[in-house]
């Protein structure tokens, strides 16, 4: 259910929309780096793109590079490392100011001071939004509303957490 709705009975272009994924290996495209946070949504202006990876803690790297935004990201992102694709992923991800965040295992390529930073900027801009996050890390998820343990795909445990 979705806003109470059977989420069988929303066209499927329409649940894509409502969606912003994030998957555990970063994807990225060859073009510039803001064609790549852009992707799928060409109306995203040049200050969006840019809040959008201020948010995924990417936009440090990005205004070091020599080309700014306009820097182009390799075939598969070959030349950015692990961590700063995942950064993009996630900026892409944010730049949709999506209903659903599906955020799958997308912050283990970050080191625990960039996770920290992201999960509180992420904080303030999903407070309407449902985050769906898979982590491996318990410091990531520790301050989720709920928490649920699965043991090779069966839940094994779930704890409501209180704020």
């Amino acid at each position: 259910m979705i806003d109470g709705v059977d989420v069988r009975k929303i066209p499927v272009q329409d649940l894509r929309a409502m969606i912003g994924y994030v998957p555990q290996k970063a994807v990225l495209f060859t073009g510039t780096i803001a064609d790549n946070i852009r992707y799928g949504h060409d109306s995203l202006s040049d200050e969006e793109i840019k809040e959008a990876a201020r948010i995924a803690q990417a936009d440090g790297f990005v205004t070091d590079m020599k080309d700014g935004y306009a820097s182009m990201i390799a075939q598969g992102g070959k030349n950015v490392s692990g961590g700063q694709k995942q950064r993009l992923s996630i900026a892409r991800a944010i730049a949709r100011k999506p209903d659903i965040y599906l955020l799958d295992d997308c912050f283990s390529a970050l080191d625990y001071k960039t996770d920290a930073n992201l999960r509180a900027a992420l904080k303030d801009i999903t407070t309407s939004s449902t985050v769906i996050m898979v982590a491996q890390r318990v410091s990531t998820v520790i301050h989720a509303d709920k928490i649920i343990v699965l043991d090779e795909g069966r839940m094994a445990e779930s704890v409501l957490m209180m704020s």
